[in-house]
Protein backbone atom coordinates (compact mmCIF):
# COMPACT_ATOMS: atom_id res chain seq x y z
CA UNK A 1 0.00 0.00 0.00
CA UNK A 2 1.22 3.52 -1.13
CA UNK A 3 2.57 5.50 1.86
CA UNK A 4 -0.16 8.30 2.86
CA UNK A 5 2.26 11.19 3.51
CA UNK A 6 -0.42 13.17 5.13
CA UNK A 7 -1.23 10.74 7.76
CA UNK A 8 2.61 10.03 8.23
CA UNK A 9 2.70 13.71 9.17
CA UNK A 10 -0.57 13.77 11.23
CA UNK A 11 1.60 10.83 13.13
CA UNK A 12 4.71 12.41 13.35
CA UNK A 13 3.89 16.40 14.35
CA UNK A 14 0.17 15.60 16.15
CA UNK A 15 0.54 11.72 17.30
CA UNK A 16 -2.92 10.64 15.95
CA UNK A 17 -3.06 6.99 14.64
CA UNK A 18 -5.62 7.74 12.25
CA UNK A 19 -7.56 10.87 10.21
CA UNK A 20 -11.20 11.94 11.06
CA UNK A 21 -13.27 12.51 8.03
CA UNK A 22 -12.76 15.45 6.62
CA UNK A 23 -9.31 16.19 7.61
CA UNK A 24 -7.36 14.47 5.10
CA UNK A 25 -9.56 16.28 2.01
CA UNK A 26 -8.74 19.83 3.10
CA UNK A 27 -5.39 18.96 4.11
CA UNK A 28 -5.05 17.94 0.62
CA UNK A 29 -6.52 20.45 -0.91
CA UNK A 30 -4.59 23.48 1.35
CA UNK A 31 -1.24 21.84 0.02
CA UNK A 32 -2.58 21.52 -3.66
CA UNK A 33 -2.42 25.48 -3.67
CA UNK A 34 -6.96 25.69 -3.35
CA UNK A 35 -8.66 27.85 -1.02
CA UNK A 36 -10.69 25.40 1.74
CA UNK A 37 -14.12 26.11 3.72
CA UNK A 38 -14.59 23.07 5.72
CA UNK A 39 -17.64 22.62 7.14
CA UNK A 40 -17.13 19.71 10.42
CA UNK A 41 -18.63 19.46 13.79
CA UNK A 42 -16.86 20.92 17.00
CA UNK A 43 -14.39 18.46 18.13
CA UNK A 44 -13.74 16.86 14.59
CA UNK A 45 -9.96 18.13 14.44
CA UNK A 46 -11.06 21.31 12.88
CA UNK A 47 -7.64 22.88 13.93
CA UNK A 48 -5.56 19.55 12.60
CA UNK A 49 -6.59 20.91 9.48
CA UNK A 50 -4.21 24.17 9.81
CA UNK A 51 -1.82 22.79 11.58
CA UNK A 52 -0.90 20.41 8.72
CA UNK A 53 -0.79 22.72 6.11
CA UNK A 54 1.22 24.92 7.71
CA UNK A 55 4.53 23.06 8.35
CA UNK A 56 4.43 22.23 4.85
CA UNK A 57 3.24 25.73 3.48
CA UNK A 58 6.26 27.94 3.16
CA UNK A 59 5.01 31.15 5.36
CA UNK A 60 3.45 32.02 8.48
CA UNK A 61 -0.17 31.58 9.30
CA UNK A 62 -2.61 34.15 10.93
CA UNK A 63 -5.82 32.40 12.83
CA UNK A 64 -8.36 34.71 13.31
CA UNK A 65 -10.60 33.44 15.92
CA UNK A 66 -13.42 35.84 18.17
CA UNK A 67 -12.61 32.19 20.97
CA UNK A 68 -9.89 33.48 23.37
CA UNK A 69 -10.27 30.23 24.95
CA UNK A 70 -9.99 28.08 22.08
CA UNK A 71 -6.87 30.44 20.77
CA UNK A 72 -4.85 29.75 24.27
CA UNK A 73 -5.62 25.97 23.64
CA UNK A 74 -4.63 25.90 20.84
CA UNK A 75 -1.74 27.91 21.18
CA UNK A 76 -0.44 25.80 24.25
CA UNK A 77 -1.01 22.32 22.30
CA UNK A 78 1.41 23.70 19.57
CA UNK A 79 3.83 24.98 22.09
CA UNK A 80 3.99 21.27 24.20
CA UNK A 81 4.35 19.19 21.06
CA UNK A 82 6.65 21.40 19.95
CA UNK A 83 5.41 22.18 16.03
CA UNK A 84 6.18 25.88 15.89
CA UNK A 85 6.31 29.54 17.49
CA UNK A 86 2.43 30.50 18.30
CA UNK A 87 1.18 33.54 20.22
CA UNK A 88 -1.55 35.32 20.84
CA UNK A 89 -2.73 38.66 20.48
CA UNK A 90 -6.46 39.34 21.86
CA UNK A 91 -7.85 40.98 25.37
CA UNK A 92 -7.16 38.12 27.90
CA UNK A 93 -3.20 38.69 27.12
CA UNK A 94 -1.31 41.37 28.89
CA UNK A 95 -0.43 44.35 26.53
CA UNK A 96 3.00 44.11 26.68
CA UNK A 97 2.77 40.17 25.63
CA UNK A 98 0.21 40.85 22.74
CA UNK A 99 2.94 43.65 21.52
CA UNK A 100 5.56 40.97 21.41
CA UNK A 101 3.80 38.37 20.09
CA UNK A 102 2.64 40.52 17.18
CA UNK A 103 5.66 42.15 16.43
CA UNK A 104 7.43 38.79 16.11
CA UNK A 105 5.28 37.50 14.07
CA UNK A 106 6.17 40.41 11.90
CA UNK A 107 9.63 39.74 11.84
CA UNK A 108 9.03 35.88 11.38
CA UNK A 109 9.80 34.32 14.63
CA UNK A 110 6.04 32.79 14.82
CA UNK A 111 4.63 30.37 12.24
CA UNK A 112 1.34 31.11 14.13
CA UNK A 113 -0.17 34.10 15.44
CA UNK A 114 -3.94 33.63 17.06
CA UNK A 115 -5.59 37.25 16.45
CA UNK A 116 -8.71 37.72 17.78
CA UNK A 117 -10.82 39.58 15.01
CA UNK A 118 -11.65 43.18 17.02
CA UNK A 119 -7.79 43.54 17.20
CA UNK A 120 -7.68 44.08 13.52
CA UNK A 121 -9.31 47.87 13.91
CA UNK A 122 -5.77 48.74 15.84
CA UNK A 123 -3.75 49.87 13.01
CA UNK A 124 -0.34 49.21 14.68
CA UNK A 125 -1.59 45.78 14.53
CA UNK A 126 -2.74 45.78 10.96
CA UNK A 127 0.71 47.11 9.91
CA UNK A 128 2.03 44.06 11.68
CA UNK A 129 0.43 41.39 10.54
CA UNK A 130 0.73 43.27 6.89
CA UNK A 131 3.80 42.96 7.45
CA UNK A 132 4.45 39.78 8.55
CA UNK A 133 2.59 38.44 4.59
CA UNK A 134 1.58 35.24 5.80
CA UNK A 135 0.69 32.68 3.26
CA UNK A 136 -2.00 31.00 5.18
CA UNK A 137 -5.11 32.79 6.44
CA UNK A 138 -7.18 30.94 8.94
CA UNK A 139 -10.63 31.90 9.59
CA UNK A 140 -12.19 29.81 12.79
CA UNK A 141 -16.26 29.99 13.52
CA UNK A 142 -16.57 31.26 9.90
CA UNK A 143 -19.80 31.42 9.93
CA UNK A 144 -19.88 34.66 11.81
CA UNK A 145 -19.19 36.50 8.51
CA UNK A 146 -22.65 36.03 7.47
CA UNK A 147 -24.45 39.57 7.95
CA UNK A 148 -27.95 36.73 8.05
CA UNK A 149 -26.47 34.29 10.22
CA UNK A 150 -27.25 33.49 13.82
CA UNK A 151 -23.85 34.80 14.91
CA UNK A 152 -23.00 37.53 12.97
CA UNK A 153 -20.20 40.01 13.74
CA UNK A 154 -19.54 42.84 12.56
CA UNK A 155 -15.22 42.65 12.41
CA UNK A 156 -15.70 39.12 10.26
CA UNK A 157 -17.19 41.61 7.94
CA UNK A 158 -13.72 43.54 7.46
CA UNK A 159 -11.79 39.90 6.84
CA UNK A 160 -12.46 40.25 3.30
CA UNK A 161 -10.48 43.83 2.89
CA UNK A 162 -7.82 42.06 4.96
CA UNK A 163 -7.17 39.19 2.82
CA UNK A 164 -7.18 41.86 -0.41
CA UNK A 165 -4.50 43.92 1.81
CA UNK A 166 -2.31 40.84 2.47
CA UNK A 167 -2.03 39.92 -1.41
CA UNK A 168 -4.97 37.10 -0.90
CA UNK A 169 -3.23 34.56 1.01
CA UNK A 170 -4.35 30.96 0.35
CA UNK A 171 -7.78 31.04 3.00
CA UNK A 172 -9.04 27.92 5.17
CA UNK A 173 -12.39 29.05 6.53
CA UNK A 174 -13.70 26.79 9.80
CA UNK A 175 -17.33 26.30 10.84
CA UNK A 176 -19.02 23.38 12.88
CA UNK A 177 -22.51 24.76 10.96
CA UNK A 178 -23.37 26.44 8.27
CA UNK A 179 -25.94 25.65 5.83
CA UNK A 180 -25.99 26.47 1.77
CA UNK A 181 -26.88 29.88 2.22
CA UNK A 182 -24.35 30.74 5.25
CA UNK A 183 -21.47 28.72 2.75
CA UNK A 184 -21.98 30.93 -0.06
CA UNK A 185 -22.06 34.13 2.20
CA UNK A 186 -18.39 32.99 3.65
CA UNK A 187 -17.10 31.78 -0.12
CA UNK A 188 -18.40 35.38 -1.02
CA UNK A 189 -16.75 37.44 1.68
CA UNK A 190 -13.83 36.21 2.08
CA UNK A 191 -13.36 35.88 -2.02
CA UNK A 192 -12.68 32.07 -1.81
CA UNK A 193 -11.24 31.58 -5.34
CA UNK A 194 -12.92 28.36 -6.50
CA UNK A 195 -12.71 26.86 -2.85
CA UNK A 196 -12.76 23.05 -2.06
CA UNK A 197 -16.16 22.70 0.27
CA UNK A 198 -15.31 19.70 2.63
CA UNK A 199 -18.57 18.72 4.50
CA UNK A 200 -18.70 15.74 7.16
CA UNK A 201 -19.38 14.58 10.18
CA UNK A 202 -23.03 15.68 10.51
CA UNK A 203 -24.46 12.89 11.05
CA UNK A 204 -23.86 12.31 15.06
CA UNK A 205 -25.81 8.69 15.74
CA UNK A 206 -25.06 8.10 18.79
CA UNK A 207 -27.25 10.95 19.49
CA UNK A 208 -30.68 10.14 19.80
CA UNK A 209 -33.15 13.03 18.59
CA UNK A 210 -36.46 13.65 19.95
CA UNK A 211 -39.38 16.45 20.23
CA UNK A 212 -42.13 16.65 23.10
CA UNK A 213 -45.62 18.74 22.02
CA UNK A 214 -47.41 20.77 24.61
CA UNK A 215 -50.45 23.10 24.47
CA UNK A 216 -49.74 24.83 27.73
CA UNK A 217 -46.66 26.24 29.20
CA UNK A 218 -46.05 25.60 32.47
CA UNK A 219 -46.85 22.00 31.81
CA UNK A 220 -43.50 22.07 29.43
CA UNK A 221 -41.44 23.25 31.81
CA UNK A 222 -42.66 20.51 34.33
CA UNK A 223 -41.95 17.91 31.61
CA UNK A 224 -38.91 19.02 31.32
CA UNK A 225 -37.62 19.36 35.02
CA UNK A 226 -38.80 16.34 35.58
CA UNK A 227 -36.94 14.79 32.60
CA UNK A 228 -33.79 16.19 34.14
CA UNK A 229 -34.23 14.98 37.59
CA UNK A 230 -35.07 11.72 36.27
CA UNK A 231 -31.47 11.45 34.55
CA UNK A 232 -29.67 10.54 37.84
CA UNK A 233 -26.89 13.16 37.93
CA UNK A 234 -26.21 13.14 34.37
CA UNK A 235 -24.51 15.95 32.65
CA UNK A 236 -26.11 17.83 29.91
CA UNK A 237 -27.13 21.01 29.20
CA UNK A 238 -30.63 23.14 29.40
CA UNK A 239 -30.94 25.83 26.33
CA UNK A 240 -33.12 28.46 27.28
CA UNK A 241 -34.41 31.62 25.48
CA UNK A 242 -33.82 34.45 27.88
CA UNK A 243 -31.46 35.09 30.58
CA UNK A 244 -34.39 35.37 32.59
CA UNK A 245 -35.58 31.66 31.44
CA UNK A 246 -31.85 30.19 32.55
CA UNK A 247 -32.26 31.98 36.29
CA UNK A 248 -36.07 30.27 36.66
CA UNK A 249 -35.16 26.71 34.86
CA UNK A 250 -32.03 26.28 36.96
CA UNK A 251 -33.68 27.59 40.37
CA UNK A 252 -37.05 24.81 39.52
CA UNK A 253 -34.21 22.08 39.12
CA UNK A 254 -32.59 22.59 42.14
CA UNK A 255 -35.70 22.91 43.80
CA UNK A 256 -36.04 19.28 42.33
CA UNK A 257 -32.89 18.46 44.08
CA UNK A 258 -30.59 18.72 40.81
CA UNK A 259 -27.00 20.60 41.07
CA UNK A 260 -27.68 23.31 38.51
CA UNK A 261 -26.47 25.99 37.29
CA UNK A 262 -27.44 29.33 35.24
CA UNK A 263 -25.09 30.66 32.71
CA UNK A 264 -26.01 34.07 30.73
CA UNK A 265 -24.12 36.76 29.26
CA UNK A 266 -25.66 39.83 31.74
CA UNK A 267 -24.10 37.35 34.57
CA UNK A 268 -20.72 39.07 35.84
CA UNK A 269 -17.53 37.45 34.80
CA UNK A 270 -16.39 35.33 38.12
CA UNK A 271 -20.12 33.81 38.12
CA UNK A 272 -19.96 32.70 34.44
CA UNK A 273 -16.51 30.98 35.31
CA UNK A 274 -17.89 29.36 38.28
CA UNK A 275 -21.22 28.23 36.32
CA UNK A 276 -18.41 26.76 33.89
CA UNK A 277 -16.21 25.34 36.28
CA UNK A 278 -18.92 23.52 37.80
CA UNK A 279 -20.52 22.41 35.00
CA UNK A 280 -16.86 21.24 33.45
CA UNK A 281 -16.10 19.56 36.54
CA UNK A 282 -16.29 15.92 37.03
CA UNK A 283 -20.07 14.78 38.46
CA UNK A 284 -23.57 15.58 37.47
CA UNK A 285 -23.70 19.13 36.89
CA UNK A 286 -26.54 20.43 35.13
CA UNK A 287 -25.78 23.82 32.95
CA UNK A 288 -29.22 25.77 32.21
CA UNK A 289 -27.67 28.27 29.73
CA UNK A 290 -28.89 30.67 26.57
CA UNK A 291 -26.53 30.70 22.88
CA UNK A 292 -23.65 32.71 25.09
CA UNK A 293 -22.52 29.40 26.47
CA UNK A 294 -20.70 26.77 24.36
CA UNK A 295 -18.77 27.86 21.53
CA UNK A 296 -15.50 26.58 22.38
CA UNK A 297 -16.45 23.97 25.11
CA UNK A 298 -15.49 20.29 24.29
CA UNK A 299 -17.21 18.39 27.85
CA UNK A 300 -16.99 14.84 25.98
CA UNK A 301 -18.99 13.44 28.58
CA UNK A 302 -22.70 15.87 28.36
CA UNK A 303 -25.12 12.70 28.51
CA UNK A 304 -28.24 15.31 26.72
CA UNK A 305 -28.98 18.76 25.46
CA UNK A 306 -32.38 19.92 26.33
CA UNK A 307 -34.42 22.60 24.64
CA UNK A 308 -36.56 24.87 26.67
CA UNK A 309 -37.66 27.22 23.97
CA UNK A 310 -37.17 27.13 20.25
CA UNK A 311 -34.11 27.60 18.68
CA UNK A 312 -32.81 30.09 16.65
CA UNK A 313 -32.72 27.94 13.42
CA UNK A 314 -31.60 24.41 12.39
CA UNK A 315 -28.36 25.53 12.18
CA UNK A 316 -28.17 26.55 15.90
CA UNK A 317 -29.75 23.75 16.97
CA UNK A 318 -27.31 20.98 15.00
CA UNK A 319 -24.53 23.24 16.65
CA UNK A 320 -25.74 23.29 20.46
CA UNK A 321 -27.49 19.90 20.14
CA UNK A 322 -23.74 18.54 18.91
CA UNK A 323 -22.32 18.92 22.21
CA UNK A 324 -23.65 16.28 23.56
CA UNK A 325 -21.88 12.39 23.43
CA UNK A 326 -18.80 13.98 22.29
CA UNK A 327 -17.15 10.66 23.37
CA UNK A 328 -18.80 8.29 21.55
CA UNK A 329 -21.78 7.28 23.97
CA UNK A 330 -25.39 7.08 23.80
CA UNK A 331 -26.65 10.62 24.09
CA UNK A 332 -30.07 12.57 23.75
CA UNK A 333 -31.52 15.96 22.44
CA UNK A 334 -34.98 16.74 23.28
CA UNK A 335 -36.71 20.04 21.81
CA UNK A 336 -40.06 20.70 24.61
CA UNK A 337 -42.54 22.45 21.92
CA UNK A 338 -44.67 24.74 22.08
CA UNK A 339 -45.93 25.69 18.33
CA UNK A 340 -46.32 29.42 19.96
CA UNK A 341 -42.52 29.42 20.99
CA UNK A 342 -41.66 30.00 17.22
CA UNK A 343 -43.92 33.28 17.44
CA UNK A 344 -40.76 35.04 18.82
CA UNK A 345 -38.33 33.50 16.35
CA UNK A 346 -40.82 34.83 13.11
CA UNK A 347 -40.92 38.66 14.74
CA UNK A 348 -37.45 38.43 14.55
CA UNK A 349 -36.78 36.74 11.22
CA UNK A 350 -39.33 39.50 9.51
CA UNK A 351 -39.09 42.36 11.65
CA UNK A 352 -34.80 43.03 11.86
CA UNK A 353 -34.11 43.80 8.05
CA UNK A 354 -32.58 47.24 6.79
CA UNK A 355 -35.04 49.50 4.49
CA UNK A 356 -34.29 51.41 1.78
CA UNK A 357 -33.99 54.86 3.49
CA UNK A 358 -31.43 53.22 5.90
CA UNK A 359 -29.49 52.39 3.69
CA UNK A 360 -29.64 55.01 1.74
CA UNK A 361 -28.69 57.08 5.02
CA UNK A 362 -25.88 54.72 5.90
CA UNK A 363 -24.78 55.52 1.77
CA UNK A 364 -24.31 59.01 2.49
CA UNK A 365 -23.07 58.77 6.29
CA UNK A 366 -20.37 56.46 4.80
CA UNK A 367 -19.26 58.20 1.78
CA UNK A 368 -15.48 58.65 2.13
CA UNK A 369 -15.27 56.71 4.83
CA UNK A 370 -12.48 53.75 5.04
CA UNK A 371 -11.54 50.97 7.41
CA UNK A 372 -13.88 50.02 10.57
CA UNK A 373 -16.11 52.53 12.16
CA UNK A 374 -14.56 53.25 15.73
CA UNK A 375 -14.78 56.21 18.08
CA UNK A 376 -16.23 59.64 17.94
CA UNK A 377 -16.80 58.70 14.42
CA UNK A 378 -19.11 55.65 15.16
CA UNK A 379 -21.14 57.73 17.35
CA UNK A 380 -21.48 60.49 14.28
CA UNK A 381 -22.53 57.74 12.43
CA UNK A 382 -24.96 56.30 14.80
CA UNK A 383 -26.65 59.35 14.87
CA UNK A 384 -26.61 60.45 11.26
CA UNK A 385 -28.36 57.42 10.72
CA UNK A 386 -30.45 55.90 13.86
CA UNK A 387 -28.79 53.13 13.89
CA UNK A 388 -26.95 50.38 16.21
CA UNK A 389 -22.48 49.57 15.50
CA UNK A 390 -23.52 46.07 14.18
CA UNK A 391 -26.91 47.42 11.98
CA UNK A 392 -24.20 50.04 10.38
CA UNK A 393 -22.03 47.13 10.01
CA UNK A 394 -24.41 45.28 8.38
CA UNK A 395 -25.73 47.88 6.08
CA UNK A 396 -21.89 48.80 5.26
CA UNK A 397 -21.47 44.81 4.06
CA UNK A 398 -24.75 44.97 2.05
CA UNK A 399 -24.03 48.30 0.39
CA UNK A 400 -20.32 47.05 -0.57
CA UNK A 401 -21.74 43.55 -1.90
CA UNK A 402 -24.19 44.89 -3.70
CA UNK A 403 -22.83 48.50 -4.85
CA UNK A 404 -26.37 50.58 -4.98
CA UNK A 405 -28.72 51.32 -1.57
CA UNK A 406 -31.60 49.44 -4.40
CA UNK A 407 -29.10 46.55 -4.67
CA UNK A 408 -28.80 46.57 -1.10
CA UNK A 409 -32.35 46.49 -0.27
CA UNK A 410 -32.85 43.64 -2.29
CA UNK A 411 -30.34 42.12 -1.35
CA UNK A 412 -31.63 42.72 2.60
CA UNK A 413 -35.18 41.34 1.24
CA UNK A 414 -33.47 37.86 0.00
CA UNK A 415 -32.11 37.28 3.69
CA UNK A 416 -34.98 38.54 5.51
CA UNK A 417 -37.10 35.70 3.19
CA UNK A 418 -34.59 33.25 3.92
CA UNK A 419 -34.37 34.01 7.54
CA UNK A 420 -38.49 33.15 7.60
CA UNK A 421 -37.66 30.30 5.88
CA UNK A 422 -35.34 29.43 8.35
CA UNK A 423 -38.00 29.69 11.00
CA UNK A 424 -40.61 26.98 8.83
CA UNK A 425 -37.96 24.87 8.19
CA UNK A 426 -37.60 24.63 12.50
CA UNK A 427 -41.44 24.34 12.58
CA UNK A 428 -41.18 21.34 9.97
CA UNK A 429 -38.50 19.35 11.94
CA UNK A 430 -40.68 19.72 15.10
CA UNK A 431 -44.13 18.97 13.32
CA UNK A 432 -42.95 16.70 10.57
CA UNK A 433 -43.50 13.17 11.19
CA UNK A 434 -40.55 11.83 9.11
CA UNK A 435 -37.56 10.91 10.44
CA UNK A 436 -35.87 13.44 12.30
CA UNK A 437 -32.31 13.00 11.77
CA UNK A 438 -33.08 13.01 7.69
CA UNK A 439 -34.31 16.08 8.34
CA UNK A 440 -31.61 17.73 9.85
CA UNK A 441 -29.18 17.04 7.82
CA UNK A 442 -31.28 17.20 4.51
CA UNK A 443 -31.03 21.01 5.89
CA UNK A 444 -27.14 20.97 5.40
CA UNK A 445 -27.25 19.46 2.13
CA UNK A 446 -25.66 16.30 3.47
CA UNK A 447 -28.00 12.61 1.77
CA UNK A 448 -29.78 10.31 4.31
CA UNK A 449 -31.57 7.31 4.03
CA UNK A 450 -34.13 6.91 6.70
CA UNK A 451 -34.95 5.62 8.50
CA UNK A 452 -32.09 6.28 11.20
CA UNK A 453 -33.78 4.00 13.97
CA UNK A 454 -32.48 6.57 16.88
CA UNK A 455 -34.99 9.04 16.37
CA UNK A 456 -39.16 9.34 17.61
CA UNK A 457 -40.36 9.12 14.72
CA UNK A 458 -38.49 6.27 13.85
CA UNK A 459 -39.33 4.35 16.20
CA UNK A 460 -43.08 5.03 16.27
CA UNK A 461 -42.88 3.51 12.81
CA UNK A 462 -43.57 6.86 11.35
CA UNK A 463 -41.08 7.39 9.44
CA UNK A 464 -41.27 4.04 7.99
CA UNK A 465 -42.25 4.80 4.69
CA UNK A 466 -39.82 4.53 2.11
CA UNK A 467 -41.04 7.27 0.02
CA UNK A 468 -41.59 7.57 -3.82
CA UNK A 469 -39.40 5.78 -6.86
CA UNK A 470 -36.91 7.74 -7.92
CA UNK A 471 -38.24 6.67 -11.69
CA UNK A 472 -41.44 8.61 -10.54
CA UNK A 473 -39.37 12.01 -9.16
CA UNK A 474 -39.50 15.18 -11.27
CA UNK A 475 -35.62 15.58 -10.73
CA UNK A 476 -32.96 13.97 -8.70
CA UNK A 477 -31.90 14.85 -4.96
CA UNK A 478 -29.19 17.56 -5.27
CA UNK A 479 -30.44 18.64 -8.94
CA UNK A 480 -29.71 22.10 -9.91
CA UNK A 481 -33.04 23.51 -10.71
CA UNK A 482 -34.68 26.96 -11.53
CA UNK A 483 -38.21 28.32 -10.37
CA UNK A 484 -39.61 31.48 -12.58
CA UNK A 485 -39.97 33.92 -9.64
CA UNK A 486 -37.82 32.47 -6.98
CA UNK A 487 -34.81 31.74 -9.13
CA UNK A 488 -31.96 28.89 -8.71
CA UNK A 489 -32.30 26.82 -6.47
CA UNK A 490 -31.33 23.00 -5.69
CA UNK A 491 -33.47 20.15 -4.64
CA UNK A 492 -32.61 19.00 -1.09
CA UNK A 493 -35.06 15.83 -0.23
CA UNK A 494 -38.71 14.18 -1.14
CA UNK A 495 -41.47 13.68 2.19
CA UNK A 496 -44.03 11.85 0.58
CA UNK A 497 -45.60 13.82 -1.61
CA UNK A 498 -43.72 16.78 -1.29
CA UNK A 499 -40.48 18.28 -2.08
CA UNK A 500 -37.53 20.59 -0.34
CA UNK A 501 -36.39 23.15 -2.73
CA UNK A 502 -33.56 25.28 -1.43
CA UNK A 503 -33.59 28.94 -4.15
CA UNK A 504 -30.94 31.24 -3.56
CA UNK A 505 -32.84 34.45 -2.93
CA UNK A 506 -36.19 33.04 -1.58
CA UNK A 507 -34.73 30.66 0.85
CA UNK A 508 -36.07 26.78 1.84
CA UNK A 509 -39.42 26.06 -0.02
CA UNK A 510 -41.79 22.84 0.05
CA UNK A 511 -43.74 22.40 -2.48
CA UNK A 512 -46.60 19.91 -3.56
CA UNK A 513 -44.76 17.61 -6.40
CA UNK A 514 -47.79 16.87 -8.45
CA UNK A 515 -48.26 20.93 -8.25
CA UNK A 516 -44.63 21.02 -9.61
CA UNK A 517 -45.54 18.59 -12.31
CA UNK A 518 -48.86 20.02 -13.33
CA UNK A 519 -47.96 23.30 -13.41
CA UNK A 520 -44.31 22.82 -14.58
CA UNK A 521 -43.00 25.21 -11.73
CA UNK A 522 -39.35 23.94 -11.99
CA UNK A 523 -36.63 23.10 -14.71
CA UNK A 524 -33.63 22.02 -14.54
CA UNK A 525 -30.54 23.97 -14.89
Amino acid sequence: MARDPILALARSALGFRRLRPGQREAVKALLAGRDVLAVMPTGSGKSAIYQLAALQIPGPTLVVSPLVALQRDQAEAIARRHLAGAGQANAAVPAGERRQAIEEFSQGDLEFLFLAPEQLANPDTQEHVLAARPSLLVVDEAHCISTWGHDFRPEYARLGELREALGRPQALALTATAAPPVRREIVQGLGLRDPAVVVRGFDRPNIHLAVKWFSDAEAKDAALVERVGAGEGRPGIVYAATRRRTEELAGRLGGAGVAAVAYHAGLRAADRRAAQEAFMADGGTVIVATTAFGMGIDKPDVRFVFHADAPESLDAYHQELGRAGRDGQPAEAVLFYRPEDLGLRRFFAGGAHLELDQLERVARALEGQDGPVEGDRLGELREATGLSRARLETARNLLERAGTPEAAAALAEDHRRIEQSRVEMLRGYAEDDACRRELLLTYFGEPFEPPCGACDNCEAGLAADPGPDPEDLPFPVDAPVRHRAWGPGRVLRYDGDRMVVLFDRAGYRTLSVATVLERRLLRAR
